[in-house]
């Protein structure tokens, strides 16, 4: 058996036009330029995604076009994080009937669960869940991590197919990987962080959502293929290149937001999409617009 996902599936960011407004057309330049990057997959609704700022009406919109599309051309995944578990199961029974291929969940956020009560969460969440799951562990948004023990339960559960890792931390993600090894070789191992995206898939990990691959697809899916394929000089020189995107793009700004910031205002300076923010954060001003620009350059991805 080998993992469901494997290569690169972008954490799609959301294109829009005003606060409860998609840039559709934009949208739709954005899907044809992950999917002519060669990626394995298209993650609608991550955090890059902004998710939890958008409307649940603009949520299932963003859904509804990004499936329509993708045309099954290559699958799209849902996050369905919420603080209610009502609503994580009406968004993914509307990705069902949209043509998604899978969703995926974090923990619940505000209210830091312990261990039982995310298990119960899951097992109920489960309980009528239309597609399969992938698990999310992102401990620096939701103060928490599935736990060993939660994974093994998870390993049981057909339905749950694999975790994608957000916490930066490689010996979890070693431990996890360990854990499914024997008994569900199907489980696809993903890395969030795509400066360690080289590493994980050298140690066994089988791709990323990595943001980065918004804006330049082809670099995240040759670094992939590359270290999958154990070639260790490509690797490094492709995993350089991938630092000095991260380091030219996502440290202009500020505050947290400047990661989603940085990659909105390249895709707008690439002709791709709008770069309008979900409040409370706002796109950046011309003074960081020409620092992102300056830095495309550099970047050789405009000139």
């Amino acid at each position: 058996m080998t993992p469901r996902y494997q290569g690169i599936v972008p954490p799609m960011v959301t294109p829009l036009l005003a606060s409860d407004t998609l840039d559709l057309r934009g949208l739709e330049r954005l899907v044809e330029r992950l999917i002519s990057g060669g990626v394995s997959g298209i993650f609608a609704l991550g955090t890059t995604g902004e998710a939890p700022s958008l409307s649940y009406r603009l949520r299932r919109e963003l859904v509804t076009h990004t499936c329509r599309l993708a045309a099954g051309r290559v699958p799209v995944l849902v996050g369905i994080t919420d603080t209610s578990l009502v609503e994580s199961q009406s968004l993914a029974r509307h990705a069902a009937d949209s043509g998604a291929d899978a969703v995926v969940v974090a923990a619940p956020y505000y209210f830091p669960a312990g261990q039982p009560e995310l298990h119960e969460f899951l097992e109920e969440l489960l309980r009528d869940l239309p597609l399969p799951l992938m698990l999310y562990n992102m401990p620096s948004l939701t103060k928490t991590s599935f736990s060993g023990d939660l994974i093994t339960w998870a390993l049981s559960q057909q339905k749950i197919i694999g975790l994608k890792d957000s916490s930066g931390d490689l010996v979890y993600f070693r431990r996890m990987r360990r854990l499914a090894a024997a008994e569900r070789p199907d489980w696809s191992f993903l890395v969030g962080p795509e400066e360690l995206l080289a590493e994980s898939v050298l140690l066994g990990g089988h791709g990323g959502v990595n943001g980065g691959a918004n804006l330049n697809p082809e670099l995240y899916v040759s670094l992939y293929q590359a270290a999958r394929d154990g070639d260790l000089p490509r690797t490094r020189e492709l995993s350089a290149r991938v630092m000095d995107l991260s380091e030219s793009i996502y440290h202009v700004g500020r505050h947290g937001s400047a990661i989603i910031k940085g990659l909105k205002c390249s895709l707008s300076l690439l002709g791709v999409c709008e770069d309008f923010m979900a409040a409370p954060f706002h796109r950046f001003h011309e003074a960081e617009r020409e620092i992102i620009r300056a830095r495309l350059v550099q970047l050789g991805l405009i000139k």
